[in-house]
């Protein structure tokens, strides 16, 4: 009986484990930094031969690195988790900084 139950436990805790991932993805991306229309944090970068957009959630990494772009763009690197809310990629940014 407890071997069964731990066995679901660990079902269990792997299931939320892959779901969680497919839901978010951490990634580094470099490209140009930007203020969109909304004040929002952008970064465009070129990837498969595309230019693909992210949006960074608003967070106190968002906020502190923002008045760096919102008035002149810059190159930039980005590490945080990627989602896709309804086709738009926004990233939930853990470290940002000007790239070189």
């Amino acid at each position: 009986m407890k071997k069964s139950i731990l066995t679901g436990l660990v079902a269990a805790a792997l299931a939320i484990t892959s779901a969680s991932r497919a839901i978010a993805e951490e990634k580094t991306v470099t490209g140009e930094g930007a203020c969109a229309d909304s004040h929002q944090t952008q970064i465009k970068v070129q990837e498969g031969g595309k230019t693909v957009t992210y949006y960074l959630v608003e967070n106190d990494v968002a906020k502190k690195f923002h008045s760096k772009i919102c008035k002149n763009s810059a190159k930039v690197k980005v590490t945080g988790d990627v989602k896709d809310s309804g086709g738009k990629l926004e990233m939930t940014a853990t470290s940002i900084e000007v790239a070189n």
